[in-house]
């Protein structure tokens, strides 16, 4: 079996193309592990926003850089099939720091979690997956939520955002989300459960927070950043929480992403708490975190949507999807179909 790799073909400024990356067969891995070590074949690759800042080659921040030549990174699931850790057998299914390729020799103390056998590899990879821990860690570590407070969320019909925005419903909250379009604003309404929408595509963002927050926002969980940052932080109550997850706006922008124009005044004088955070900075969290969400989802609280994708060939458009709105819900990419065998 050979080793399918996208390779780092050279940054990217403004869209991602499918000249960014270079496609490689490489010999199998077998055999070729350091003690301790496992070999993991993936079975599904999670698209996420953020690797557009990993192969950037922007180098004066804190996430991963992915350097020319190497292969894309991406949070996985997969199956190991060769194994010199005694406490990770062949067999057993590991979720954590991934690639574009099929095969992947890594420490498995390093950050990996093991999935048991009940639960699926996309339930793994979506509602229990790292997207929907990192709604639950950002909104209820700093988000703090307290029934009847505002709860305003962008990007709400995301994997992120959904998630947020259901948790913040069943906690007591006012939820107001930001999405785009007729079909998204339907989705939230009808399977989510969430009553007061703005479509960005179509109305006036600004006046629709006025319309629905006329008193004022307790919690912004923010995805998008730019301008809809800036009005949100310009209604914020006292002592609110702002929750800084992702900035998709300026992904494509190239070069590093900037503060945009906030009245920092009156972050300080209403005591206005802005924060961002990876789940990985909160890991204590995350058994209560999956505990919560699998309860909540057993009892059908939770609507959530996977959106995958077959093939290891088709990562490049796979991941574009992402930039143009082209998915609904977690975007995953299988490129294994979890007994061995290549997608």
């Amino acid at each position: 079996m050979t080793n399918r790799q996208w390779l780092l073909a050279k940054h990217p400024v403004g869209a991602v193309g499918r000249d960014c990356f270079e496609y490689r067969e490489a010999p199998d891995l077998a055999g070729q592990g350091a003690p301790g070590q496992v070999l993991i074949q993936w079975e599904l690759l999670l698209c996420a926003p953020t690797i557009r800042n990993w192969i950037s080659g922007q180098r004066d921040s804190f996430h991963p850089v992915v350097e020319l030549g190497q292969p894309i990174l991406a949070p996985a699931i997969g199956r190991i099939v060769e194994s010199n850790n005694p406490d990770f057998p062949v067999g057993a299914r590991l979720f954590g720091s991934g690639s574009w390729q099929d095969q992947q020799w890594v420490d498995p103390v390093a950050g990996y979690r093991n999935i048991p056998e009940d639960i699926g590899s996309v339930d793994a990879m979506g509602v229990l997956g790292i997207n929907a821990l990192t709604a639950y860690c950002g909104l209820m570590r700093l988000g703090e939520p307290k029934a009847g407070e505002v709860l305003l969320v962008s990007g709400a019909a995301g994997s992120v955002g959904s998630i947020v925005a259901q948790i913040g419903r069943i906690v007591g909250c006012k939820v107001v989300g930001i999405a785009g379009g007729p079909d998204k604003l339907r989705w939230l309404r009808e399977e989510c459960g969430i009553e007061h929408l703005i479509d960005y595509k179509s109305e006036d963002v600004a006046a629709g927070m006025d319309a629905h927050c006329p008193d004022g926002i307790d919690i912004y969980f923010d995805n998008v950043g730019g301008d809809m940052l800036v009005a949100a932080a310009a209604r914020m109550r006292p002592r609110g929480r702002i929750v800084l997850c992702g900035q998709i706006s300026s992904y494509e922008s190239g070069g590093a992403i900037t503060a945009p124009p906030i009245d920092m005044m009156r972050l300080i004088y209403g005591g206005i708490r802005m924060e961002g955070f990876l789940v990985r900075h909160h890991l204590d969290i995350i058994p209560k975190g999956l505990e919560d969400l699998a309860a909540w989802d057993a009892k059908g609280l939770l609507a959530h949507r996977e959106d995958v994708r077959d093939g290891l060939k088709n990562l490049p458009e796979t991941l574009s999807l992402l930039f143009s709105g082209g998915n609904e819900g977690t975007l995953l990419a299988r490129i294994s179909d979890g007994e061995g065998g290549q997608i």
